[in-house]
């Protein structure tokens, strides 16, 4: 039988009667400092490769990883560059829901957090985990991992022959990754050096950036 269409979805919740079907949200967590056009990317092969209804945005509040070994900048002025990107990726929506709880960001906590919010409302999830190869390697690091690994999908936005393999367990689907090839540390050093990062980060965030006086770039 083929899957629900959205048209179809949507006119049964308006008509009185909520869809069966789950709803397909990715999660891309991060640090998000500063997001870049690789971000975007990454975002928007994955709305479309795996037909997401939605794409959360999530930007951490406590990067427990980062935090001993870097400053970060504050979570409210990454979430203010996570609301400029937003628009750039259809379906995305820039989520806070890791500032709102406090604390250190730990992506288990969330998926929970989202799955009890989806079950009030009468709906389901489908969860797609959004990450770079890169992060492949790392995954059984995370806090609660076999609670993660047994929650969602793992969406690897992998680059053709660059394809990282997970850990044992994990469900994974491979998205090609043409993103351009950034990283937000690069980034950062490139604009406090006072360099160009032009086609690196979107202008929308340039301006945030500005705007906000961050990385020691003002107007």
């Amino acid at each position: 039988m083929p899957r629900q269409s959205r048209d179809q979805g949507a006119y049964a919740q308006l008509a009185g009667h909520p869809s069966t079907r789950p709803e397909r949200v990715g999660l891309l967590g991060g640090t998000f400092d500063p997001p870049h056009c690789g971000h975007v990317a990454v975002a928007t092969s994955c709305v479309r490769a795996l037909d997401l209804d939605r794409v959360l945005l999530v930007v951490a509040n406590e990067p427990w990883q980062k935090v001993p070994l870097r400053s970060v900048t504050p979570a409210e002025d990454r979430f203010a560059m996570v609301e400029a990107i937003a628009p750039l990726v259809p379906a995305a929506e820039p989520s806070r829901i890791e500032i709102d709880r406090g604390g250190p960001s730990y992506t288990a906590d969330t998926v929970d957090q989202l799955r009890a919010e989806a079950a009030r409302r009468g709906r389901s999830l489908d969860l797609y985990l959004i990450v770079g190869s890169d992060l492949v390697d790392s995954l059984d690091t995370w806090r609660r991992v076999e609670d993660l690994r047994a929650s969602v999908t793992l969406a690897v936005a992998a680059r053709p022959h660059s394809v990282a393999l997970p850990p044992p367990g994990w469900e994974t689907v491979f998205v090609a990754d043409d993103a351009v090839d950034v990283s937000s540390s690069e980034v950062r050093e490139r604009l406090e050096r006072g360099l160009p990062v032009d086609g690196l980060v979107p202008e929308e965030v340039i301006r945030c950036i500005c705007s906000r006086g961050l990385y020691a770039v003002s107007r």
